[in-house]
């Protein structure tokens, strides 16, 4: 198990989707595919769109609200808010910061974290030293994502995977043996030019031509993609179970980064284990990037899928590229 100060664990979690739902039906009214066809590559049924009014750190409030309910943790007692998203609300101030004052966390630090997809999970794990080494004792984690907003929704490969919405957890001192056991972390900047959006930044800031040549939307190959979480996921989490001295024969409920079916299936089969012990919310809400993790151990929760004493693996891959995962023996 790796070394720490004192143990950390999830107090409480909370998520929010928007109310609108898009369909495989409505996506066949904008571009040329099929329910058919998204439903046997990807394994999406529907997803949650924002409307053109809601932001990310609206979505990120709504989820953190619900995270401290159920934690029971007033806002005053938070230490740290930490948002993971690639869809900030803008570049500064940081969506963090919103976050801040619109829950009136008064006493809280608050930054962003840009990890893609595994955005949660190095929150998570950022999160965790804090509290370990007593700088802490309350930090809320956030994945939050409105990445409709840029999607290129003339783009057939991308427009069909991807939804909004965003998942909470308050962090804080746990009993011993419980809580986060163990974490990784990774990046391969080499393979960041397959997932991006080229447009934005300072390396080619809004222009005329950058708009005409659509730069500001999600960019992805998706094969090589593909082909890396396909590696990634397995031996992220034969990573983390071995530093927490458990292995997949110990694990009760593995909750993965929700991109495509066709992922998660390879992923059990080489890590042998069941899918009945696999959760996936994918379905009903495609990819959220940092999102999915927390929402779905929120609604696995919700469901009664995780009780205390559980072993729980959550893992990931995402744009950078980069991955994660942490092993935790649920304390709630």
């Amino acid at each position: 198990m790796q070394n720490q100060i004192r143990p950390v664990g999830i107090l409480g979690t909370g998520s929010y989707l928007p109310p609108k739902i898009m369909t495989n039906h409505d996506i066949e009214q904008i571009v040329d595919t099929s329910d058919e066809w998204i439903v046997a590559r990807t394994g999406i049924k529907g997803r949650h769109i924002a409307d053109e009014n809601t932001a990310t750190a609206h979505l990120a409030t709504k989820a953190a609200k619900l995270a401290l309910e159920d934690a029971k943790v007033l806002p005053e007692e938070i230490d740290l808010i930490i948002v993971a998203t690639v869809t900030p609300d803008m570049l500064f101030p940081s969506t963090a910061c919103i976050v801040q004052k619109e829950i009136k966390a008064i006493n809280a630090a608050a930054f962003d974290l840009a990890a893609g997809c595994s955005g949660f999970l190095y929150g998570l794990s950022v999160a965790k030293q804090f509290i370990a080494t007593g700088m802490y004792q309350r930090v809320l984690v956030i994945g939050a994502e409105t990445l409709s907003k840029i999607l290129d929704w003339k783009d057939r490969n991308t427009c069909v995977l991807f939804g909004d919405g965003a998942g909470a957890a308050v962090l804080g001192p746990t009993e011993e043996g419980f809580g986060i056991l163990s974490s990784t972390m990774g990046a391969d900047g080499e393979g960041g030019k397959f997932l991006t959006m080229p447009a934005g930044g300072s390396l080619m800031p809004a222009s005329i031509e950058t708009i005409e040549q659509r730069l500001h939307y999600l960019k992805m190959d998706g094969s090589e993609v593909f082909k890396f979480a396909a590696r990634t996921m397995p031996k992220a989490s034969i990573e983390a179970l071995n530093l927490s001295g458990y292995n997949i024969d110990d694990v009760d409920c593995l909750i993965p980064h929700q991109a495509n079916i066709r992922i998660i299936k390879s992923a059990a089969k080489k890590l042998n284990l069941p899918m009945e012990k696999i959760f996936v919310n994918l379905d009903k809400v495609g990819n959220m990037s940092a999102a999915s993790i927390p929402v779905a151990l929120d609604e696995a929760v919700k469901q009664s899928k995780i009780k205390k004493g559980d072993l729980i693996v959550l893992v990931g891959f995402g744009a950078g590229l980069t991955w994660g995962s942490n092993v935790i023996r649920w304390n709630k």
